[in-house]
């Protein structure tokens, strides 16, 4: 579903934010993302997503190229960033429907969406206010409802549960388990390891731009904590 070959960026021309990365990620996994504070997680999701242009290697989701093929790649993916700025000026629901219309989605089939995922996250009720109003928590059940909407085949999220209550954190969990179960791919960058030793079955760790380990969660851990993993990586010179 999204392979990532030999993909590097620099911002400064010097150094690297990510240096000759490579991964794979298939139909069905819940791939976690784990690194320090500016290791490079972000510029490699935003890279996938085509928000920024990377300096060389290449990055294929379903075999099409994000930089060739971008809007065939656009319509396959959602992509949840870790602040969800989205147009305040709008009312909730009308966020919603702006990108149903992104992505033709049937007007039927946009109601029943909206209507199930904004019940489950609790925020049906403030549809009709103006985005602006909205907790930060509110903001961000709002930018996942409008990715989950057009069904994707692949997710990218970075920090997805940051700002989120126990019990949205629960039910997104879920959501991602039933989405897997039924071939979508889900990438997401996170600092709670205990999430991804949990959820995920399978993980990539990444240090000052370069992936250093990556694999079933199971095998990367061994009889130790993800943490542990972590934090030996971390202090490795």
């Amino acid at each position: 579903m999204l392979k990532i070959k030999d993909v590097s960026k620099s911002y400064d021309g010097v150094k690297k934010a990510c240096d000759s990365v490579t991964l794979t990620i298939e139909k069905g996994d819940l791939y976690g993302f784990v690194g320090h504070n500016g290791a490079g997680k972000t510029t490699l999701l935003k890279s996938i997503a085509g928000i920024i242009n990377f300096d060389s290697g290449e990055i294929l989701v379903d075999d099409y190229s994000v930089q060739k093929n971008p809007l065939e790649v656009k319509r396959m993916i959602a992509y949840i960033p870790d602040n969800p700025d989205i147009y305040e000026s709008l009312t909730g629901i009308q966020y919603l429907e702006f990108i149903a219309d992104v992505f033709k989605i049937d007007v039927e089939m946009r109601k029943k969406e909206i209507d199930q995922y904004a019940t489950l996250f609790e925020i049906i009720d403030v549809l009709n206010n103006p985005i602006s109003s909205y907790s930060h928590g509110m903001k961000q059940k709002l930018v996942i409802i409008s990715a989950l909407i057009h069904k994707p085949k692949l997710m990218l999220l970075d920090e997805p549960f940051v700002g989120l209550d126990p019990k949205a954190s629960f039910q997104l969990k879920e959501i991602f388990k039933k989405m897997c179960e039924n071939g979508t791919a889900i990438f997401f960058s996170t600092h709670v390891l205990e999430v991804v030793e949990k959820l995920c079955n399978k993980v990539a760790i990444i240090k000052q731009g370069k992936i250093v380990a990556q694999g079933k969660t199971q095998d990367i851990i061994l009889n130790k904590s993800l943490e542990n993993i972590f934090m030996e990586i971390a202090s490795e010179a």
